[in-house]
């Protein structure tokens, strides 16, 4: 299988998606290195999932319905990465909180270096893992970036609660995973 990298702006800097035929298997920072195999070239998935990043930073999409590419992850890691895709919009957990929801309360440093590795930034919202005082914690896009990402989810939830609806695309489907 080809990996293909597709380069796109947001508000938070370009963005870098890495996937192919098996899923979306990377949304990268500036300054993360792509997949020395990825080529930059067009494919279906990348412009589908560049659609729905920007539907995401216009708060038109609060979930993410794209194929995940999570082979290269440990059991544990899938398990702690598709947790984050259950912590809802707008709101944040702690690791410790995480390690509890997966059944394993003892585990929370355990949590937080699978969450480490995270390639799927945004898409599976690690942004919205907070330290245990409500700190914000160490971030692939950096600080700023975690903090812009979750005021963004916060300002977009608060409209769509004045608006008096939700204006925002939800799903309860858990993205699919390879």
């Amino acid at each position: 299988m080809t990996l293909r990298l597709q380069r796109v702006p947001s508000p938070v800097g370009e963005l870098t998606l890495v996937g192919g035929d098996a899923g979306l298997r990377a949304v990268l920072f500036a300054g993360e290195a792509a997949p020395a195999e990825a080529v930059e070239a067009p494919h279906p998935l990348l412009d589908e999932a560049a659609r729905q990043l920007a539907e995401w930073f216009a708060g038109a999409r609060t979930v993410f319905e794209l194929p995940l590419d999570l082979r290269a992850a440990t059991a544990f890691q899938r398990r702690a990465w598709l947790a984050l895709a259950e912590i809802p919009y707008g709101a944040t957990r702690s690791y410790g909180e995480q390690a509890r929801m997966l059944g394993m309360p003892r585990a929370a440093r355990a949590v937080g270096a699978a969450n480490g590795r995270n390639p799927l930034s945004i898409v599976l919202p690690c942004h919205r893992l907070i330290g245990a005082n409500g700190a914000l914690t160490g971030f692939s896009g950096g600080l700023e970036v975690k903090r812009a990402l979750l005021e963004h989810e916060a300002a977009t939830a608060a409209r769509a609660e004045a608006a008096g609806s939700s204006r925002t695309r939800t799903s309860p489907a858990r993205p699919r995973r390879t």
